[in-house]
């Protein structure tokens, strides 16, 4: 894994922004994505957890937005930027997100932070992804700690005092990046 650029952290702001818009649920962290065209020229689509109906994931929501129906995508070399490694397991039975991006081919992933433990016990998203050939890129600065962009929006038992920014939501005294 490389540390990132300027433009993958800017991209990765874009990514967090849509987190911002996903609605707390208990059992579920959110995220958000940002899919781009494999030159980098342009965003073809963004993304944040539960967006669409079906429990849909950033990433996939990216997908399908790109996809314009149910069908699975193909963005040959396009870049995934995602606030928080994709999913290599899906507790409802769904296909995992790093099974999409396999699928649609895309060339590289840029993650904010690895999954935290507590939903899912050994996540393998960025492994499986090497695996299958796809660059993984893990930004330094996302991860968990005081100066991280976002904080996790998970839980709606508790309410943290302060935000690292203006523009977050806190709902977990967790500090792990969403």
């Amino acid at each position: 894994m490389v540390q990132g650029t300027a433009t993958e952290r800017r991209l990765m702001d874009l990514a967090v922004a849509e987190a911002g818009k996903s609605v707390p649920a208990e059992a579920a962290y959110c995220v958000g994505a940002v899919l781009v065209a494999a030159d980098g020229s342009s965003v073809l689509s963004t993304g944040f957890s539960r967006e669409l109906a079906g429990n849909t994931h950033a990433e996939q929501v990216c997908l399908l937005k790109v996809a314009g129906t149910d069908k699975a995508p193909l963005v040959p070399g396009a870049t995934m930027y995602t606030t928080m490694e994709p999913c290599s397991l899906r507790l409802s039975g769904n296909v995992p997100c790093v099974q999409r991006l396999i699928d649609a081919r895309v060339a590289r992933v840029v993650v904010g932070v690895r999954e935290p433990p507590d939903l899912v016990q050994n996540c393998t998203g960025v492994e499986l992804l090497e695996q299958a050939g796809i660059q993984v890129v893990l930004l330094d600065g996302f991860r968990g700690g005081p100066s991280m962009h976002t904080l996790l929006l998970r839980s709606s038992l508790a309410i943290a005092a302060s935000c690292v920014s203006a523009h977050t939501n806190c709902r977990s005294p967790q500090l792990v990046c969403c």
